[in-house]
């Protein structure tokens, strides 16, 4: 899962955001609540034709962020038509410096991106299992290596540059009907869940100043599945 919302308040004085990986289960709760809030927003999928949200002050456009070309008309406003091509785990940090460009390049300065807690070591971490302790080191230095390197090349990106960036890191994603009393902030992760509808929530509320070139974390608290649950659902996709 790559989203990286791009926030622009020069547009005819309305908030504009532009969201890459507006297609996957996260991305299509955003954008919604982006349009309930009164945005307009463009919606950036490698598949826009089946992208389920019609509304009036949304643009769906297609584009992958391995292509800079495509990235750079999708940010200065064009409905860009990216090729899709199969590549290695790079998604986060190519994608990541294609729109850094296209940002600077339009004057566009506000961007969140979403990461993952697991991506550097949280010692004061609270509420997780000692089977999960145990697993987590397997999953990001085998299992999932390249992803999460790609994930720390992606902050190191951000970083090094002079935009207005935030790095939402999340734990294992669930799904819930409604948002919940979530906590957020420049804390520790707490549990090992976070609902997608309170990363939604998050994102689309994101303020300014407390959280510009700072990395936050998003954790639920309420209504988490087991761990044998997730488990199920990543093996056999039901939970």
């Amino acid at each position: 899962m790559m989203i990286i919302m791009i926030r622009d308040y020069q547009k005819e004085g309305v908030l504009h955001v532009t969201i890459f990986g507006a297609n996957g289960p996260t991305g299509r709760l955003l954008t919604r609540r982006v349009l309930d809030a009164g945005y307009s927003a463009v919606a950036v999928t490698r598949s826009p034709g089946d992208f389920p949200l019609p509304a009036a002050a949304l643009t769906v456009a297609g584009a992958d962020v391995h292509d800079a070309a495509a990235v750079t008309d999708v940010a200065g406003g064009a409905d860009a038509r990216g090729a899709v091509h199969r590549r290695a785990v790079d998604t986060y940090s190519v994608g990541t410096r294609n729109i850094v460009a296209a940002m600077c390049k339009t004057g566009t300065r506000r961007l969140a991106v979403v990461s993952s807690t697991a991506t550097y070591p949280s010692p004061g971490r609270t509420g997780v299992s000692l089977t999960l302790r145990l697993v987590e080191p397997v999953i990001t230095k085998i299992i999932g290596k390249t992803v999460y390197d790609d994930m720390r090349r992606m902050a190191t990106l951000l970083r090094d540059s002079d935009l207005d960036w935030t790095i939402v890191r999340l734990s294992t994603l669930f799904d819930l009907a409604e948002v919940t009393d979530y906590l957020a902030g420049e804390i520790d992760p707490v549990g090992a869940f976070t609902a997608r509808i309170d990363l939604a929530d998050y994102l689309a509320a994101l303020t300014d100043a407390p959280t510009v070139r700072r990395t936050v974390v998003v954790s639920t608290m309420q209504h988490t599945p087991t761990l044998l649950q997730t488990i199920r659902r990543e093996a056999f996709g039901n939970a």
